[in-house]
């Protein structure tokens, strides 16, 4: 067995598998990337959702924020996908945002 000097570059696994080996490895190395983004998520969601729903809102810009939130949350769902369902959505998140003192727009 010769002794590797370090000299020699590795040897790139996936230049010696088939293609559709290859595929296979980078759907599992995107899956594994996928499933930590969302864990991350999951973590910043309950973070945030720990923060918000601590305390009743002070004033009504804090229970605007609140609504918002779960507006968004709602938006997101399947149910939400009709378009007079959106268009409501629309306009209570141009509300919403006014009433906080942002923008007006619906992904503000």
């Amino acid at each position: 067995m010769p002794d590797n000097d370090n000299k020699t570059p590795p040897v790139v696994l996936d230049d010696h598998r088939g293609m559709a080996s290859q595929k296979e490895t980078g759907a599992r190395r995107n899956r594994s990337e996928v499933e930590a983004d969302q864990a991350a998520l999951q973590r910043d969601r309950a973070e945030l959702e720990k923060f918000l729903f601590a305390a009743p809102a002070a004033e009504w810009p804090d229970a605007a924020q609140k609504a918002l939130y779960l507006l968004r949350l709602f938006a997101a769902t399947p149910d939400a996908r009709d378009p007079r369902l959106q268009h409501l959505i629309e306009d209570a998140t141009a509300d919403l945002n006014r009433l906080i003192g942002g923008t007006a727009g619906p992904d503000a």
